[in-house]
């Protein structure tokens, strides 16, 4: 037990103080020793929800230290975290066993230390059902769900207090594993039935007639229908996106930002391969990501290569039947599965997280043919990087209009003149997808 609260506390430093992402450090953590089920699930455990919860347990553990939070160490500081984490949000580790472990950790800086921990993790547990939200109802929200305060007030001056609430309870829903079938190779029958042979407790996508929701099961890819190439992993909401792009077969069709690749794959799955997909990136070690993927899907029908999409390219202009940019952004939208966005992303880059998303739109416009659609996406609710750019774009683009999106009626989807805004739940990221389609003879 002590080794595996000590492997999350490794990951929890890389993520909070070397800006590390948390599901590469967890994996290459998990993949690096030899555990038992259980200890990586108790190691999961503990660092998603430590990050999840950091805002609020900090805000607890300042009413129980001396000194300011900020200058504690900051292994005794994570090792605190764990501790409170465990205590007032897992009901499945006893008490005294988390108390214990701790300690026991803390030991190992000195004893003074140990002391610490064991002091302010008792004197908690003394006060646990105290009620440590105070303040104003920004304050309340910021500690009830674990977000900062800036992050709460972009939300209620963009979408109110009630639908707030909503986002904020979404994005710290735990996120469903689901599965895009590959129909260049099998079809939803087969993958659904072999899934129910290898003990995977399964259910339907609540929209893309591709997606499959795992329950309960491995690590899907270690499974032999991954490595095949059968299926993807990808959010639900991520494949709205392809469909949105009203594919046809024998299309020319871009991806400007298409890293690490799964709507440049799906494209090619419901174009059947055929026509021609060109997908770019900023990064060439992203791009040979996207290909170990193109040869495991068995998909041929696509060229990669590296390119800035905030700089023109007049070799791609007027080409293109279809453009999908799905533009670097905030990512407020999938703080579900990535909890530190919260804490890494702040309130004074959005303006220039903008200006890049306005230049890859200004020039995606020019290299749509006549009668064409150019697709903004985002995985992000912050309607700066959304609706304002989109209007934007159209004031400055007189050959587009928008096309209406629409998936059907469901609570998560909101539908704004044609633009499509995507709640997050336990079975969707937040996603914002416009439609833009240019129009012929102007």
């Amino acid at each position: 037990m002590t080794n595996s609260r000590k492997i999350a506390l490794d990951v929890l430093y890389d993520v909070f103080y070397k800006d590390a992402y948390s599901n590469i450090s967890l994996g290459n953590s998990l993949n690096k020793y030899d555990l038992k089920d259980v200890d990586k699930g108790l190691i999961t455990e503990i660092v998603y929800g430590t990050i999840k919860y950091r805002y609020t347990i900090d805000k607890i553990l300042s009413n129980f230290l001396r000194d300011d939070i900020k200058k504690m160490d900051k292994q005794i500081l994570n090792i605190l975290r764990i501790g409170i984490y465990q205590l007032r949000y897992l009901d499945k580790v006893p008490s005294f066993a988390a108390v214990n472990e701790c300690v026991e950790i803390s030991k190992e800086k000195s004893k003074k230390s140990s002391g610490l921990v064991n002091g302010v993790l008792r004197n908690y547990l003394r006060n646990k059902d105290k009620d440590f939200s105070i303040g104003n109802e920004v304050e309340k929200l910021s500690f009830q769900y674990s977000f900062p305060e800036w992050i709460v007030n972009l939300f209620i001056k963009q979408y109110g207090i009630v639908e707030c609430k909503n986002i904020l309870e979404g994005l710290n829903m735990r996120p469903n594993v689901t599965l895009r079938v590959n129909n260049l190779k099998s079809n939803y029958e087969e993958v659904w039935d072999r899934l129910i042979e290898n003990n995977y407790n399964i259910e339907e996508g609540v929209i893309c007639p591709e997606a499959i929701n795992i329950v309960k099961g491995r690590n899907v890819e270690a499974n032999p229908l991954f490595k095949e190439g059968y299926v993807t992993v990808q959010d639900e909401s991520a494949m709205l996106v392809a469909p949105a792009l009203a594919l046809e077969e024998g299309m020319t069709v871009l991806d400007l930002c298409s890293a690490p690749g799964g709507k440049t794959t799906h494209i090619c799955e419901i174009m059947n391969n055929t026509g021609r997909v060109k997908a770019f990136d900023l990064h060439q070690n992203k791009l040979s990501l996207i290909e170990d993927n193109l040869n495991r899907l068995g998909i041929n029908n696509i060229s990669l290569e590296v390119m800035d999409a905030t700089i023109y390219n007049s070799k791609l202009e007027n080409i293109a039947d279809r453009v999908l940019i799905d533009v670097p952004c905030s990512g407020l939208g999938i703080i579900r599965k990535k909890p530190e966005i919260k804490y890494t992303k702040e309130n004074k880059s959005l303006k220039a997280l903008t200006k890049i998303q306005k230049n890859i739109m200004y020039n995606a416009a020019k290299y749509v043919k006549e009668g064409g659609i150019l697709l903004y996406s985002t995985c992000t609710l912050n309607k700066e990087e959304n609706e304002d750019n989109v209007k934007w774009f159209l004031k400055n683009n007189k050959d587009f209009q928008i096309e209406p999106i629409y998936f059907g009626e469901r609570e998560n989807l909101l539908y704004d003149n044609g633009l499509l805004t995507i709640l997050p739940n336990e079975n969707m990221d937040g996603f914002f997808i416009a439609k833009l389609r240019k129009q012929s003879g102007r």
